[in-house]
């Protein structure tokens, strides 16, 4: 019996088959372009060095202006050129780099450093945005090696996005120590996000505080993300405490989660700032008090009382949903009173701030987002690299955020107080 079954040719690496893919497809633009790229890049340079001695490579030293100060350009010599490899959005190429020595006052030399190209530097910085923001868009360094691979010629190593990431180290550590005296900041949205992270060679989950700000325009900025250990108000006090060193003024308006840590911490803090407990997270509560089979009325009920026009209307509804409920299931009618005032603090602010202010969604949306940008990632390498990775994606523009609802009227002074709460 014969076969006809052939042996197929071994595949190289991921890489390499998604480098040869589309060989094919010649581009004469893209050739003619990075052909040049070199030559570009080399006349910039050497134009750089032209202008700082006054004088074209081999041309004699210009002589003193005596009018001008003696001024004829900076004195100093050529010595050959130095090879260096550069990676861009065009690919890898091999410059030859122009050196010179400099005479300085004192007498001696010193070696030239072109502004353009910095000294040891490997990529150019749209190539690191390219690999940082392939990264960022929620796909580990292996991925990323892989996507860019045709961009770069297979130039691009896990290690080199994993460098690149590296750096962004330096900018998130002057954003947590950035001063915040100038943020015209008028309310705070907190809340916390749980992420599963690797240490100790174990996977766990973590708790990252996030503090988000509004400006005096409506604008969401983002003010801090931490990795406390936990939402207890120690952690909370200490997040507080690094917002308050660093001059941020007090709030007029707080939206919490209803933690007892992080009222406790702000009840220490800004004890007579109004705050709005999450409407969201107290209808999870009155849930996890009623049988399964309740769940849609007590619903439509919250509903009907959350979202009513007015606050005469939303006060009648309360004294309704308790009287209702107190025969029905009275944990669910016990969860609402435990809430108290707060829950209904957004009655304060006019109608038109009622959907932005009601709740924290503002801070749920950003850990949807996150949650789903790290889920090719599985898990991250550290507790640092979440909080970071979370900062980055905003800072990057990955995840953006729009104003609050209503924020024409956030000048506006809240009323006196909120509903009457006597049943």
């Amino acid at each position: 019996m014969t076969s006809n079954s052939t042996n197929l040719p071994a595949l190289g690496s991921d890489a390499e088959i998604a480098v040869g893919l589309l060989d094919d497809w010649f581009d004469p633009i893209e050739a003619g372009l990075r052909d040049r790229v070199r030559d570009f890049i080399q006349t910039m340079i050497e134009s750089e060095l032209e202008a700082v001695l006054s004088r074209r490579r081999y041309a004699r030293r210009p002589k003193a202006d005596p009018e001008n100060n003696g001024a004829g350009g900076v004195a100093g010599h050529r010595h050959g050129h130095r090879p260096r490899s550069l990676l861009g959005t065009f690919g890898r190429v091999e410059i030859a780099v122009p050196r010179a020595r400099l005479d300085t006052a004192e007498g001696k030399t010193t070696e030239w450093k072109s502004t353009a190209l910095r000294a040891y530097q490997r990529r150019t910085k749209q190539a690191d945005s390219l690999i940082a923001g392939a990264y960022l868009a929620g796909t580990n360094t292996r991925r990323v090696r892989r996507a860019l691979a045709a961009v770069f010629g297979g130039a691009v190593s896990k290690d080199t996005v994993s460098r690149v990431w590296r750096k962004v180290k330096s900018d998130w550590d002057a954003w947590n120590s950035r001063s915040l005296a100038a943020e015209p900041i008028v309310r705070l949205i907190l809340d916390g996000t749980v992420v599963r992270v690797r240490l100790d060679r174990k996977a766990t989950s973590i708790v990252l505080l996030v503090v988000l700000g509004v400006r005096q325009d409506g604008q969401k900025v983002l003010l801090a993300v931490k990795n406390m250990g936990g939402e207890t108000s120690q952690a909370w006090r200490a997040v507080l405490d690094d917002l308050v060193k660093r001059e941020l003024r007090q709030p007029e308006f707080l939206i919490v989660d209803g933690g007892t840590g992080l009222e406790q911490a702000l009840a220490a803090l800004w004890g007579d700032v109004p705050t709005q407990r999450c409407t969201v997270h107290k209808h999870r509560n009155l849930l996890a008090h009623a049988p399964p089979r309740l769940h849609d009325e007590v619903s439509v009920d919250y509903n009907d009382m959350i979202y009513a026009a007015s606050p005469a209307e939303i006060e009648q509804r309360r004294r309704a949903f308790l009287r209702k409920w107190r025969l029905k299931c009275k944990a669910v009618a016990d969860s609402l009173e435990e809430a108290g005032d707060r829950l209904f603090t957004f009655t304060r602010l006019p109608p038109s701030q009622w959907k932005s202010a009601r709740t924290t969604n503002a801070i749920e949306r950003l850990h949807e987002e996150f949650k789903r940008r790290i889920k090719t990632q599985t898990l991250l390498p550290s507790a640092e690299t979440a909080a970071m990775l979370f900062w980055a994606l905003l800072a990057s523009g990955q995840i953006t955020m729009r104003k609050v609802d209503g924020w024409q009227s956030l000048t506006q002074k809240l009323a006196d107080k909120p509903i009457d709460l006597a049943a």
